[in-house]
């Protein structure tokens, strides 16, 4: 039986991630290297800017890059818990494992080797790269007698990741104009986006979402194992197959147009996790995978706006905020799942 009490505290914990967000929203609409009062930043919004030049600050530069934050960070938030879920492995991470770093590989082949400049072009190639990178390195971490384990599976991420960031410096390192356009879009930036380019993406975006949720279900059955998962009914290959692709949907839209943002998969399923206890949710998939999809965004805008505030008038990208948050994290994991396994 439900009590009254565990009932309030999932609506509790949705309103204050929901004001959470809202609050976010309007500090990355107000702060940057030209700071806007939040009642102007509210008045654009509805039309009614005190004058031209802050009407096209919030509408022109910053509605499309928070908006930006929002589609990128619940993909990446997204992709993270599902991946942990369907590998069981607590190091699971879109950047961690290598499917960032193989989108990433194949949008520089893409641009620098084939020419390809429109987002339609390059898209395709980052979908491609992120499967291929995602299914390597899972066929690595199985090699052994030990089979797969979340320490040899990040391994082989790390081995994969550093593989690919070579051939990508290979690449990029015979043109010089393709090298200035790469340093700044690897370190995971969100600026100089317009709207056009958030609806581009939103597609991919909303397919991707639609199957990592309906994994969910399946998910919380294997969580159990992968025997009791089959003698539930479940079909693991289907399951798999539908997480691999709604990984690389998710991962590869949102590195083609923020560059490769890592760690942010690996914090947010682990902190939603924390919550989700609190509330009394446990370990429900259906709870899980859209607390990871409202948490990511909170925590890239937060790197967003921080970059922006610390470094007045220039910024720091948001992927290098980020990195400062998740490298102890990881390492922290990493040592915790390693005494586990001794």
């Amino acid at each position: 039986m439900v009590t009254p009490g565990k009932r309030v505290r999932p609506v509790l914990l949705v309103t204050v991630l929901a004001t959470a967000l809202v609050v976010l929203c309007l500090l990355s609409l107000a702060l940057g290297a030209a700071g806007i009062p939040l009642d102007q930043v509210v008045r654009a919004l509805f039309g009614d800017a005190p004058n031209r030049l802050v009407d096209n600050i919030v509408w022109s530069a910053r509605v499309p890059r928070t908006a930006l934050g929002l589609a990128a960070g619940a993909a990446l938030g997204l992709s993270g818990a599902l991946m942990q879920a369907l590998t069981r492995n607590p190091l699971a991470d879109p950047g961690v494992l290598g499917v960032s770093a193989g989108a990433s590989f194949a949008i520089v082949v893409a641009v620098g080797v084939f020419g390809v400049g429109s987002f339609y072009g390059y898209v395709w190639f980052a979908f491609a790269g992120a499967f291929v990178a995602s299914v390597l390195v899972y066929l690595l971490g199985r090699l052994g007698r030990s089979g797969l384990t979340p320490v040899k599976l990040a391994l082989a991420g790390v081995a994969v990741t550093s593989l690919l960031s070579s051939l990508t410096s290979a690449i990029v390192l015979t043109d010089p104009d393709a090298l200035d356009r790469y340093r700044f879009w690897s370190a995971g930036s969100m600026a100089d986006q317009d709207s056009a380019t958030v609806l581009r993406i939103l597609p991919f975006l909303a397919v991707g979402a639609a199957l990592a949720l309906a994994c969910a279900p399946a998910l919380n059955s294997l969580a159990l194992g992968d025997d009791v998962a089959a003698s539930l009914g479940r079909r693991l290959g289907l399951v798999r197959l539908q997480g691999v692709l709604a990984v690389t949907l998710l991962t590869g839209a949102a590195v083609a147009v923020i560059g490769p943002v890592v760690f942010i998969g690996l914090v947010v399923p682990h902190v939603a996790r924390v919550l989700a206890r609190s509330a009394g949710l446990g370990p429900d998939h259906r709870w899980l995978l859209p607390l990871s999809a409202a948490l990511a965004p909170c925590l890239l805008l937060s790197a967003d706006i921080l970059g922006r505030v610390v470094a007045r008038p220039t910024e720091i990208q948001a992927g290098v905020v980020v990195a400062f948050v998740g490298g102890p994290f990881f390492i922290a994991l990493v040592r915790r799942q390693h005494l586990a396994e001794v």
